[in-house]
């Protein structure tokens, strides 16, 4: 009888296809084809370095197995196989101690680089994902860029409207979709897809348009950044997508939401503000959000923001640049509202959502340590409670 042996998988559903895990790997285990992302068993050495640059945790699952599923296999899969039953060895053959079952000790290490598995909202949408891949991808229009940053300021962030042409793009708030920028890379190599998050409701920019906006920050070199953020109107673009499955709205119009992030993070929280506005009328949105950036002039959507109704979105912009002030970050002024957060922290009502630059965690998850420290509680706990129950979403980059 084989020894039962773990094996590194990646989770179709919740993968982005973004591809950095695959860029990451010093050993080249991970490939890709038009479908999906996946680990090779024979070269994988679980040197565990692909685990902290995936934003969504989908890079950190495990199977415990007889024999490994091949890559043919994980190509073709739209979701992960469940852990089957595995035949135990003799404790001898399977080097473990004392009779202790294999496969209990397996999975009891393999490790949980990410901080567990990803779980979206129950009451959030099914969403579509891959609909249209790398080998299949949609043409879309481009209906508008608009600059979102004050002209002159060192942020260009611009926000751009896509029409798909009457062809399906089904797209829920939180998900992501793939830009395929012309040419080819250093090696001939046709440029992957890279993905940004969507920043419109599910029924459009406009209600019942059903086109989709991106919100993008030129950087600088960036192939892809600097080819959107020059599209003109009428412009065709190749779209993949749509992507992720558990950074998703809850549907239930009582959830409260706290919102953390910086920069373009805030695409997916326009989303989320812009569908309550359209579904709670006048009932309180019952969402709050901390926003970080630079300056007022290089934070996307400020003046939207603003006019936004303290009822349906209670804001806190956060400024780290600002001329003869003290340096402010988005966890500074978590610590500052801290009851507001305590609060939301104690309500089974609250769903968390952090997106932005990968940078933003740890500052963000040591105000949650002091926060929920001042409740009583110890975070890393409710953490993997919020977690387990879909409430507490992490997407950073």
């Amino acid at each position: 009888m084989n020894k039962p042996l773990k094996q590194h998988l990646i989770d179709p559903e919740i993968c982005i296809r973004c591809y950095t895990c695959e860029m990451t790997c010093p050993v080249g285990a991970i490939e890709h084809d038009d479908n999906n992302v996946v680990v090779n068993a024979e070269t994988c050495n679980f040197c565990m370095d692909c685990i902290p640059v995936c934003p969504t945790g989908s890079i950190d699952e495990w199977r415990v197995v007889e024999t490994p599923y091949s890559m043919e296999e994980q190509f073709e899969w739209t979701e992960l196989p469940e852990q089957g039953e595995v035949p135990v060895a003799e404790s001898a053959d399977a080097g473990v101690e004392g009779g202790e079952d294999p496969v209990a000790a397996l999975l009891a290490e393999a490790h949980k680089g990410a901080g567990g598995k990803a779980t979206a909202p129950t009451s959030a949408a099914k969403p579509a994902v891959n609909l249209y891949n790398l080998g299949n991808p949609v043409e879309a229009v481009v209906q508008g860029n608009y600059r979102l940053t004050a002209e002159g300021s060192d942020t260009d962030v611009r926000h751009i409207i896509l029409d798909f042409q009457g062809k399906p793009f089904p797209v829920l708030e939180g998900q992501s979709l793939g830009i395929i920028a012309p040419g080819t890379d250093a090696e001939g190599q046709a440029h992957l897809p890279r993905l940004y998050s969507v920043s419109s409701p599910r029924d459009g920019e406009r209600p019942g348009y059903h086109n989709v906006s991106l919100t993008v920050k030129r950087e600088e070199n960036g192939v892809c950044s600097n080819y959107v953020c020059d599209l003109k109107t009428g412009d065709k673009v190749q779209v993949t997508g749509p992507f992720g499955a558990t950074f998703l709205m809850p549907n239930d119009p009582d959830a409260r939401l706290l919102m953390i992030c910086t920069g373009t993070g805030s695409a997916p929280m326009r989303a989320f503000t812009m569908a309550r506005q359209r579904t709670v009328g006048k009932k309180s949105g019952g969402m709050v959000m901390f926003f970080g950036a630079r300056t007022p002039d290089s934070l996307p959507y400020f003046g939207p923001l603003n006019k936004v109704p303290s009822s349906l979105l209670q804001k806190h912009l956060v400024f780290s640049r600002m001329p003869g002030q003290d340096k402010e970050y988005v966890q500074d002024r978590m610590r500052t509202e801290e009851d507001i957060v305590a609060d939301m922290l104690q309500d089974p009502n609250t769903h968390i959502y952090i997106c932005g630059l990968k940078e933003m965690e740890e500052g963000v998850e040591l105000a949650f340590t002091n926060i929920a420290e001042s409740i009583g509680q110890q975070w890393t706990n409710l953490r993997d409670m919020l977690r387990e129950e879909g409430r507490y979403h992490v997407e950073t980059y």
